[in-house]
């Protein structure tokens, strides 16, 4: 390759995945305002993000408070009361960035899941181009994330799985980038790496987010350290198994896992310099959740190092009642959207986060006559490229098994730390859309299978019928997504178009 083509594909190994985050980003921003209400959990995580804003912390909010804040009207909003938080509030400040920039609305509390959804597609367009050196099946990546139904709808509601998907991609392209920058520095050992540091950062976002990164964080921190290990084998070191392994495991245990730790403990400054708010009101027992903390809270340290002590001890015991409530708490709720983790990747039970059935034909959505109109807001995901990534995710453990080779592992790797930790609590209630995680790695074997294929092109026409398969199978997945668009965005259709439209009868 000359220097002419080297930097016109540098170029555009830019331009396209940026071309296709823009995409993504005019899809989702499109009207995202619509609904003007609070859309399913949006009532706890659009009003914390406010509440952080207004005090640094989370307060409870007025009973009636949704419609006062619908109307615009925010005085009183809130009692003033510390409120039982059940998520890190990491997600929650960068909803926070929206209301800050366009006030707290529904369009601003929603803005930021629009902008990290298109930002998740560049960087997942990026790490594909990366795995795959080419430019080509990068964009074909960033455009199936950007035309999948699941990541498009919670790109739009102000929910925390975006932001847990975005930081994980994060995660996983900064260790594919370590894991290329340390193949050509295998002539010793190497403690500053700043891919894993910036990987560590984004772990930490993401356990900030939700405790289910903790998963993803484990797992690659594991991959990273065999990826390395082997690949100084391969290269003649002859240090030995256990040493080469201490000597790669311990700067990557400290730039991921302890690097993550401090970012995790930073999103948590409001609790810290609040700490006493949370002690008056949980360190005392709380219903049937929590127990009291210690004498401290009674009998506070003396000195900053005392109060620093106290406040970490707070954070502690907040976690531990929270973690209480997880997973003891929450085993005797039920919710109708509810399902198993076994269903998730064919989407079995998608989420109906809002619906308006049986609109009278005054609405005016072009039925026949006596049909109803329907809205509805449908957390389902494209189903050509979730029930085809199913299929890529079998194919790629089976070429990693055959060619050895660790790009293959990442995509099986990802989607099982996202996916199989939900099993342990499949008795309480669960939702598909905590899948949202592992659809981005999912579409990342997708697009190896399709590399893999491109490359088997022996002549001209074979190429030209790879080619052709692959045009078709985009273009039926931007078809899919256009078909389900109403159900996606709230649109008012006719009953028998919705109708239409649910293929299985656990849709409903």
């Amino acid at each position: 390759m000359t220097i002419t083509m080297w930097r016109a594909d540098r170029v555009w190994g830019w331009l396209g995945p940026i071309g296709t985050a823009v995409l993504a980003f005019v899809l989702r921003v499109w009207n995202v305002g619509h609904p003007n209400k609070f859309i399913f959990d949006e009532t706890y995580y659009a009003k914390d993000a406010y509440s952080l804003l207004q005090h640094g912390y989370v307060q409870d909010f007025t009973e009636g408070a949704n419609a006062q804040i619908v109307r615009g009207d925010l005085a009183g909003v809130m009692t003033g009361e510390p409120s039982w938080i059940v998520h890190p509030d990491g997600g929650k400040w960068v909803i926070a960035l929206g209301e800050w920039l366009f006030g707290f609305d529904s369009f601003g509390w929603r803005i930021s899941g629009v902008v990290v959804g298109a930002l998740t597609v560049l960087v997942l367009a990026r790490i594909v181009r990366r795995l795959t050196g080419s430019t080509v099946v990068g964009c074909i990546a960033g455009l199936l994330l950007a035309v999948d139904g699941m990541h498009f709808v919670m790109s739009r509601l102000a929910l925390l799985d975006v932001f847990l998907t975005f930081w994980l991609v994060c995660a996983v392209a900064c260790l594919a980038a370590d894991r290329d920058w340390i193949r050509g520095r295998l002539d010793r050992y190497r403690f500053v790496r700043p891919w894993q540091l910036l990987a560590g950062v984004s772990f930490g976002m993401a356990c900030a987010t939700k405790w289910s990164g903790l998963y993803v964080l484990a797992a690659f921190g594991l991959l990273t350290v065999v990826w390395e290990v082997l690949a100084r084998r391969r290269a003649g070191w002859r240090d030995g198994w256990l040493r080469t392994t201490l000597m790669t495991g311990a700067p990557a245990f400290v730039s991921l896992v302890i690097v993550a730790l401090l970012v995790y403990l930073v999103t948590w400054t409001g609790f810290l310099l609040h700490h006493e708010v949370y002690e008056a009101r949980f360190g005392r027992g709380y219903g049937d959740y929590s127990a009291p903390w210690g004498d401290y809270v009674d009998h506070p340290s003396k000195g900053l190092f005392g109060e620093v002590l106290d406040a970490f001890r707070s954070l502690w015991h907040f976690h531990v009642m929270t973690y209480g409530f997880h997973t003891n708490d929450l085993n005797s709720a039920t919710h109708p959207y509810q399902s198993n983790p076994a269903g998730w990747l064919v989407q079995w039970r998608p989420v109906g986060a809002d619906a308006q059935f049986d609109l009278p034909a005054t609405t005016r959505c072009g039925q026949a006559a006596g049909e109803t109109c329907v809205r509805e807001i449908l957390i389902l995901g494209n189903p050509l490229i979730w029930w085809s990534g199913v299929l890529a995710l079998v194919g790629s453990v089976v070429t990693w098994i055959r060619t050895r080779s660790g790009t293959w592992g990442i995509p099986v790797v990802a989607v099982l730390a996202c996916w199989l930790p939900w099993f342990q609590y499949a008795d309480r209630p669960i939702f598909s859309f905590y899948a949202v995680t592992c659809v981005p790695f999912m579409i990342i074997a997708i697009c190896l299978l399709i590399n893999a294929l491109i490359r088997t092109g022996s002549s001209p026409r074979h190429r030209y019928a790879i080619a052709l398969a692959i045009g078709i199978y985009v273009v039926a997945a931007v078809v899919t997504f256009w078909y389900f668009h109403p159900l996606y965005t709230d649109e008012l259709i006719p009953y028998g178009a919705w109708r239409d439209r649910m293929w299985w009868s656990r849709w409903i």
